[in-house]
């Protein structure tokens, strides 16, 4: 079998996966077993986002850790109580596999390193959750599905902000036409990085605005407006060319849906900017900023008001993907919506580097 043949029936196969798991109710207060979480990389947003909410998790824990430092990992054992047996390198990273305590591994690492970890934790037998973008390009992707299908483990992507209430109560709003037919969505996200040295310079380990920032305009927009773009035109610029000379520091693109809907997005790593803005037949809908992890905020344009309704996104999002798989049901942010948002990565590079619109 071709292997998109196969990875559109491993999707619909994993749907309904049955899993050695438990019998556990479906309400959360019948749960009692939690789910142990392996972290692996143990960069800035494990370290500040990641392993404090796992602490305000219902369901699943820090079980372990995969790090590259062992002055880290010293660390993070003395903080967290981690034992010896669940601390891993990436050298010996598969003899989790053996490991009774760690039922899910969290990749978190650059970007360049997330198909060949996620593969690795599925032929491991471990569910997956990998950080956004889901990997470098759509073969990678692909292979992520299908090691995950192969192996009956869950594929989780890391976007929080589909799960995030007031995303997805505007979602609703453009479902239910409360404001009319959606027209245009204004999407920007982006921050300035003043770092030297960092691996997001580097193209090889998947640097630049597009993969990390980019993401966020292309799967808000997908999500909100419920569709699937069909075309990108995209331009790329720089600030400091020198510093940003392997990879894009600032992305401008339209994406073109098929009814004729337009999204004009933004990313960077040059320029602040955090804004989502739906114009419709009869009103708008914004959320400034969109994706803080905290500080959520926003309105319409009759006067509803958006706020943060979570203590922690990052917990709120481990929770709904730890009770998936007790629950053994589908995901709610399956490896095919970072397979999607990938395709468009990979055409926006096309059109800025032609000068063209090009096809999704």
């Amino acid at each position: 079998m071709e292997r998109r043949q196969f990875i559109q029936s491993a999707l619909f196969a994993t749907s309904a996966l049955t899993l050695p798991v438990f019998s556990y109710g479906k309400t959360f207060g019948r749960i009692q077993r939690k789910l142990g979480v392996a972290l692996v990389g143990l960069g800035s947003y494990s370290t500040y986002q990641l392993a404090p909410a796992l602490e305000m998790t219902k369901h699943c824990y820090l079980a372990g850790i995969v790090t590259g430092t062992p002055s880290k990992a010293q660390v993070w054992q003395k903080k967290y109580g981690i034992p010896d047996a669940n601390i891993y390198n990436y050298e010996n990273f598969k003899n989790i596999a053996d490991n009774p305590d760690i039922d899910v591994v969290y990749v978190v690492l650059p970007n360049s390193m997330h198909a060949e970890f996620s593969v690795k934790a599925a032929y491991a037998g471990k569910h997956v959750w990998c950080e956004k973008p889901m990997a470098l390009n759509v073969q990678e992707c692909e292979e992520i599905i299908e090691a995950c299908a192969l192996n009956r483990v869950k594929l989780c992507i890391g976007y929080r902000m589909q799960h995030e209430p007031n995303t997805r109560q505007i979602r609703e709003f453009v479902r239910n036409d409360n404001y009319g037919s959606l027209q245009v969505i204004d999407a920007s996200a982006g921050y300035f990085d003043g770092r030297s040295g960092h691996w997001r310079l580097d193209k090889s380990m998947g640097g630049g605005a597009m993969y990390d920032m980019g993401v966020y305009p292309i799967n808000n927009a997908r999500f909100i407006s419920g569709q699937e773009p069909v075309s990108v035109m995209a331009y790329k610029s720089a600030f400091r060319p020198n510093k940003f000379h392997e990879v894009d520091e600032t992305m401008n693109f339209i994406l073109e849906f098929p009814n004729g809907l337009m999204a004009n997005c933004a990313t960077s790593l040059g320029i602040n900017y955090n804004r989502f803005f739906l114009t419709c037949s009869r009103g708008h809908i914004r959320l400034e900023p969109f994706q803080f992890y905290r500080g959520l905020k926003g309105s319409t344009s009759d006067g509803v008001q958006f706020r943060d309704q979570v203590q922690s996104q990052q917990a709120f999002q481990m929770d709904h993907d730890a009770m998936a798989i007790l629950e053994n049901r589908p995901v709610m942010v399956p490896g095919e919506e970072g397979l999607k948002d990938i395709k468009v990565v990979e055409a926006a590079f096309q059109s800025a580097e032609k000068g063209i619109r090009v096809k999704i």
